[in-house]
Order: C-alpha cells, then structure tokens, then sequence
C-alpha cells in the first residue's frame, strides 16, 4: 500500500444553509479515504524571529503561498479566517495587526477594521507599501514582518476565486482566547463566512475547524456539507474553558455537538498515545499539527499509530519525502501473530523495519522526550 496523498473528494450534495438545521445533533461519522497532507497556512507559516530562512519564505496566508502549496502533491492548505467590521471573511492568523507610525508602535484587532482598512496594510497590488507589517510574537517581541517573497493580504473570496479548485480548504473558524462572545456575534460571525462558501465552494473539499468550542457547535448546527473538526492542543497550555483542556474534553465536546473529528497538537497524541483508541471508538477522525509535523519520521510514526493526516509547514520536503515512501505489512517469520511494517524511502533510500513491538516501545519512550 503506497503512502501517498490525494486530492480529497467530499460529497457536498446537501445543500448549505446559513440559518440552524432543524434536525437532532446526531454524528455522523467521517473518515478521510487515505492518509492527508495539508500546508499550515498554505505554504508554511512565518516564524520571523527563527534563523531558518526556510520560515521566512512566502508571507502565510497569501494568494502566493496558496499557489506554491498547490503545486505539492498535497490535498488540503489550512488557513484561518476573521471577518472585518463590515462582514468580509478576510484570510489572517493574527488578532491584532500592527504597523509603525513616525517611530509609534500601532495596533488594531482584525475585526475592528473595515475591508479597505485591512487591505492596506503590507504589499499593495501596485508595489507600494505604505504601512509596513510589524508581527509580535507570545514573548512580546516586535519583528519586521519581512520574507523573501511577500505578497498583498486577501479576502477568502479571493482564495476560491484564484487557488486550483482541486485542493481542498481546512478553514479555521479564528476567534481572540480572550474575548467572550455572544452566541449572536460568533453567529453573525460564521453566517458571513458561509455566505461566502455557499457561492464560490463549487464542490471543492472543504472542512471547517476551530478552537472556539461554540463557534464549532454552531458551524456544525448550521450546515451539514462539510465535517467540523475541534482544533485543541490537548492540555499542552491550560484554558478557563475546560473544554480546551485534554483530548478526552475534545472527544466529549465532539460526540455531544455532532462533529466529526479532531485536530490535536502532536505533542498531546504521542504523550498520550492511548488517546487514538478513544477517539476512533468515539468514531471521529484524527489530524495533527505542531512544529514536530515538520519532522518525517514523526508523521511516519503517527501513520502507524493511525492519525489520519497532518498539517505541516515544510509543505515541500514532508510532501516529497511521504510521495516517496511505501509501506507494506508482511508476516514475521517467528509468528503468525506478529507482523512487521516495511517502510521504503524510495528505491535507492535504505529499508527501514519497524515491528509492533517497537511501535509499543516507541509510544512509551516518545513522551519522555517531549
């Protein structure tokens, strides 16, 4: 069996509807056809402060950083949508914008701005840049949002209108940690997120996500297009809302709203690898990320462990690296009961054997080195 990635196809027959879908919260299983790759941020996000250049590439979030995922043998690029003062799902990570004014540090949240205030920060379309981005970072650090290859921002109109119609969305629901919303603003939130995914998705993979545990209980109430994952770091930061706490919180919080799956930081899966079992019981599916998805044998590990897919950030390397392997189960010679997997790295790559026992001593080991 070839571990490679495809173009993932959902069927979006049902129609969409921005208003509350009138039946029960009943789950409905989903699980992806095969092991899936998806670009954090398309291409790979910014990490300004990193001396890896390769972090520092095409600006996140961008029409370019869309375009060079797209030509990856990926399936999906993940990026994260806000909606401005006045309705627009625009494509941006960050909460807060800022910029520099005469040597004044300059911040604004993301949804206080209208359209034509948010576009104008950063690389215009006609080569100026009038009102340079500044990004901090979790320690308080001020960085020059530089990359070698910059790009204006975009609306999420503009990445149906102008990204391939084959690879899929993973669209992050983006809500601010500290910020209590009313059920009525995250709904006027999402109604215009969907205003824009039901006239421009033309039957291209989508799925939704969110750490915002309300946001994703209402995407999921009103629509039933396109499964709802719950994005959660698993307990690796600690929350008010406990329902961000654990992936046990996640796999409750997913069965009691209908969703179909979970996307876990990586850390809290081989910390607690048990987990997995749980979380297929609860028949929901399983995708990953977090900086240790940029590291091969990782997701090779976590193929075998039985994720179902990974978003990355060296979206070249980790995609070339999976279209290149093969994995294979054979029976072991001592026993009909063992089995060993088989995985090449291309035919002129070494063979590398992993049996189950080493998969058990590698679960147990992993955490201790996390």
């Amino acid at each position: 069996m070839a571990l490679e990635t495809m173009t993932l196809s959902l069927s979006t027959s049902a129609m969409l509807s921005s208003g509350v879908v009138e039946d029960d919260k009943k789950q409905e299983a989903f699980v992806f056809p095969k092991f899936v790759l998806m670009g954090h941020r398309g291409f790979g996000m910014n990490m300004l402060q990193s001396p890896d250049e390769k972090m520092k590439f095409i600006k996140e979030n961008s029409l370019l950083s869309f375009n060079v995922a797209a030509d990856c043998p990926i399936d999906f690029i993940e990026f994260d949508v806000q909606v401005t003062r006045d309705g627009c799902p625009v494509i941006f990570h960050d909460i807060f914008m800022f910029t520099q004014d005469q040597g004044v540090l300059i911040e604004k949240r993301v949804r206080e701005m209208d359209l034509h205030e948010f576009l104008s920060y950063g690389p215009q379309k006609d080569g100026t840049n009038v009102k340079p981005m500044l990004r901090k970072t979790k320690d308080g650090r001020i960085f020059e949002w530089k990359v070698e290859k910059d790009d204006p921002l975009c609306t999420l109109e503009d990445a149906f209108l102008n990204v391939k119609h084959s690879l899929g969305f993973n669209i992050e629901l983006k809500f601010d940690d500290n910020t209590v919303y009313g059920e009525g603003e995250l709904r006027q939130t999402l109604d215009n997120i969907m205003t824009v995914v039901n006239e421009h998705s033309m039957n291209r993979p989508i799925i939704f996500s969110s750490f915002h545990p309300d946001a994703a209980r209402l995407i999921r109430n009103m629509q039933r297009s396109y499964p709802v994952f719950f994005l959660t770091n698993g307990g690796c930061e600690i929350y008010k809302d406990v329902r961000r706490n654990s992936l046990d919180e996640a796999i409750k919080l997913c069965k009691e709203s209908g969703l179909q799956g979970i996307v876990s930081e990586v850390k809290a899966i081989l910390r607690t690898p048990n987990a997995i079992t749980r979380v297929k019981d609860a028949k929901l599916s399983l995708l990953s990320y977090g900086q240790l998805n940029n590291v091969v044998e990782v997701i090779y590990l976590q193929y075998l462990m039985g994720v179902e897919g990974v978003i990355v950030d060296m979206v070249k390397e980790i995609s070339e690296a999976i279209a290149n392997i093969e994995v294979t189960n054979e029976d072991d010679c001592e026993g009909e009961d063992e089995r060993k997997c088989l995985i090449r790295f291309g035919e002129e790559r070494k063979k590398v054997e992993i049996t189950k026992d080493m998969i058990t001593l590698l679960n147990k080991f992993v955490p201790k080195l996390l």
